[in-house]
């Protein structure tokens, strides 16, 4: 695990150390969700990132043996250290969302989100470098229509800045990178370059 989770405030997972772990075992996702809203409205906060992963059987075996090596578990309200669970591939392709957490932070794998699954995802995704992390990302357009497709009161808050962004973003240059800060930088006490 990363000793570098230990300088991030209470609640804020430490993506780039997770990301680490799903990357070294090959496993093919993309980020979704508030994480990846953070990085365009610095006002809004998750306390978790959302993973979609693909789903084929190759790929749910590289994702279970990566959620052993973080020491995943599932998160609960009721018991604070989470709850340990035995998965295989077959086991976690059984449910559409997993609620998790390890030792780096809370996490979620959600195998169909609103808006559409990995398979839908992948093409649109962007690689963004976070302190040497490869992490790919859904286009913010995936974001927003997920949110509006979800429909909750948070993502109704924070819809109309995403897509103020998505409009500043689209009327940008061809091709001219935006500079995106996740917040896991913005809260270290140095903060390393993030590319888009």
């Amino acid at each position: 695990m990363s000793a570098s989770s230990d300088r991030l405030p209470p609640g804020i997972p430490d993506v780039p150390a997770v990301v680490e772990v799903l990357n070294r075992h090959g496993v093919r996702y993309v980020v979704i969700g508030g994480w990846v809203a953070q990085a365009y409205v610095e006002s809004y906060v998750t306390e978790d990132v959302d993973f979609t992963p693909a789903t084929d059987p190759d790929n749910l075996e590289r994702l279970s043996a990566a959620l052993t090596e973080l020491g995943a578990r599932i998160r609960t309200e009721a018991v604070p250290e989470g709850l340990p669970f035995a998965h295989d591939a077959v086991s976690l392709g059984r449910t559409k969302m997993w609620n998790l957490q390890c030792p780096l932070g809370a996490f979620d794998i959600a195998f169909e989100p609103a808006g559409g699954g990995y398979d839908y995802l992948a093409g649109h995704a962007h690689l963004v470098n976070v302190r040497g992390i490869e992490i790919p990302v859904a286009d913010l357009a995936d974001v927003i229509a997920s949110k509006r497709l979800a429909n909750r009161p948070k993502d109704q808050l924070v819809l109309p800045q995403l897509d103020q962004a998505l409009t500043d973003r689209d009327k940008g240059p061809e091709g001219s990178p935006i500079r995106v800060e996740f917040p896991s930088d913005r809260a270290r006490t140095t903060d390393p370059e993030v590319e888009k």
